[in-house]
């Protein structure tokens, strides 16, 4: 972690779905935090009462941090969180919806990583490494909402195969222009499905060629993420969907035998004609710096992409602990003989795929004052 970490006061949070895996994961990089505190744990009404410690079953590298074992876990209701500047969610879609809703009518600000929220017109869809400029919607989602709100609203990061390979994209669209179109195809880890995950004789010794849903959502995520946001004749901002140079997508999404660690093989046609070279390709994504690290935040990583130069990288089992998982690795860039340009990215997807994405979301809101 980086940044001045004596110029922010220290700042309650609350987690939603704490006993999950996505909860687990940001009790295990929140215990270090330099200004967020731990204050309030949120779970199913089966853990409710009962001390973190004998609520979760535990599946982290590192034990449980000393400040939350004893914490008891509530209930998802607002009025156990009063007290939180932040509310991470890491709550299942089936349940997420109604309660980040509750959290935002108590004027509470919200951090999802779930999917409900993430096609709402007004709530930020935000990769914290690539579009943070659209922390410019939240005033409006909390003008519209009735009563209008004074601190609460709900922001959502994406899915973690997005995340993935959005922020390679958003480095060369920086660099090169627009990207025409764009073929992914991935190798998912089995923790994206959660604990305990599939079956093992249904993911050891095979390859599951479907992701329910997760195609869909990477093809639409990255349009309103790589988007800008535009003013409508209405007088309202919306988001333009990368409308002015339109990018077709095309993901084919796939379950294999590892823990931790996407891995995406992807293909790019730039609009721009020639193209350019895998070389400049490499330096620009080299150079990428995210707002995140610029504006200091502890959790950004220094190198957003770390680019390989050896032919057998990036790997999920050397590469997904890099910088504590929080930046994406990029390899074997070279030349595509049917679009432009093709390399391989590795995220972490629980870390920057997930919670850590969340709470540089939430290092960006207390740097921008929309926490205070």
């Amino acid at each position: 972690m980086h940044g001045q970490d004596s110029a922010h006061r220290e700042l309650k949070v609350g987690i939603l779905g704490a006993t999950g895996t996505v909860g687990q994961r940001f009790i295990a990089l929140l215990a270090e935090h330099p200004y967020f505190v731990i204050h309030a744990l949120g779970a199913s009404h089966r853990s409710a009462g009962k001390r973190y410690s004998q609520a979760v079953q535990w599946k982290q590298t590192a034990p449980i941090p000393h400040a939350v074992r004893d914490m008891v876990v509530h209930e998802c209701k607002p009025e156990h969180f009063t007290g939180c500047s932040v509310v991470f969610s890491g709550l299942d879609a089936d349940v997420a919806g109604e309660i980040e809703a509750d959290f935002r009518r108590a004027d509470l600000a919200v951090f999802s990583n779930a999917k409900n929220y993430r096609r709402d017109p007004t709530v930020p869809l935000i990769v914290p490494l690539v579009n943070s400029s659209h922390f410019a919607m939240i005033p409006q989602q909390r003008l519209q909402h009735k009563p209008p709100l004074k601190k609460g609203f709900i922001l959502t990061n994406a899915n973690c195969s997005t995340t993935a390979v959005v922020v390679p994209l958003a480095a060369l669209e920086k660099a090169f222009g627009p990207i025409e179109s764009c073929m992914i195809t991935t190798m998912q880890a089995i923790s994206g499905a959660g604990y305990p995950g599939l079956p093992s004789m249904d993911i050891l010794d095979n390859v599951v060629p479907h992701i329910g849903g997760e195609e869909e959502k990477i093809e639409w995520e990255t349009l309103k993420i790589l988007g800008g946001i535009v003013d409508g004749d209405d007088g309202l901002k919306a988001f333009d969907m990368h409308s002015p140079s339109p990018l077709r997508i095309s993901a084919s999404c796939n379950r294999v035998p590892v823990i931790e660690g996407h891995t995406e093989c992807v293909s790019v046609r730039f609009a721009r004609r020639p193209p350019p070279s895998p070389q400049q390709v490499r330096e620009a994504l080299t150079a990428y710096t995210s707002d995140a690290y610029a504006l200091g935040c502890p959790s950004a990583p220094r190198h957003t992409i770390f680019v390989h130069e050896e032919p057998d990288r990036p790997q999920p089992r050397l590469d997904r602990d890099y910088q504590r998982g929080a930046g994406v690795s990029v390899g074997r860039v070279r030349q595509c003989r049917v679009l432009d340009i093709k390399f391989v990215v590795l995220a972490n997807n629980v870390a920057i795929g997930a919670a850590t994405s969340s709470i540089i979301n939430a290092e960006l809101a207390v740097t921008k004052g929309i926490i205070a």
